[in-house]
């Protein structure tokens, strides 16, 4: 069984050891995503925008493993304030509303305090486009 790595440029992939995915057959899982633009490590104070660019970031890793949003089959929400939950409601159902995916949300403290925002998904390669 043959792994592919997906990277991001992302410094945290470096610094920590891991990788933004990783493909195993159909596969895909994304690591934890944060809402930084990892071409230029910035990140907005606006959880909207924070979870926008968190799945910008799933989808360009999705696009480079062969997959996309729509074969998302498993979501994990991580947030620092749980009442930014909602809020963010119409940001995943523009990204995952057609995959429906099983998901579970957290509260749950991040590594750095801008992070307003971390998701995870894993998608199978082949479920629907």
């Amino acid at each position: 069984m043959a792994r592919k790595f997906i990277s991001s440029g992302s410094t945290f992939e470096q610094e920590i050891g891991y990788s933004r995915a990783v493909v195993v057959d159909n596969w895909v899982l994304v690591s934890g995503t944060t809402g930084f633009d990892y071409s230029k490590m910035t990140i907005s104070e606006d959880v909207l925008e924070q979870a926008e660019q968190c799945f910008r970031n799933i989808e360009a890793a999705l696009s480079q493993a062969g997959s996309s949003m729509n074969e998302v089959v498993r979501v994990t929400y991580v947030f620092p304030e749980a009442e930014d939950f909602e809020k963010c409601w119409p940001v995943m159902r523009k990204y995952l509303g057609d995959a429906r995916p099983s998901a579970m949300m957290l509260t749950a403290g991040l590594s750095d305090p801008r992070m307003k925002i971390e998701i995870q998904v894993t998608a199978y390669r082949g479920a629907g486009d």
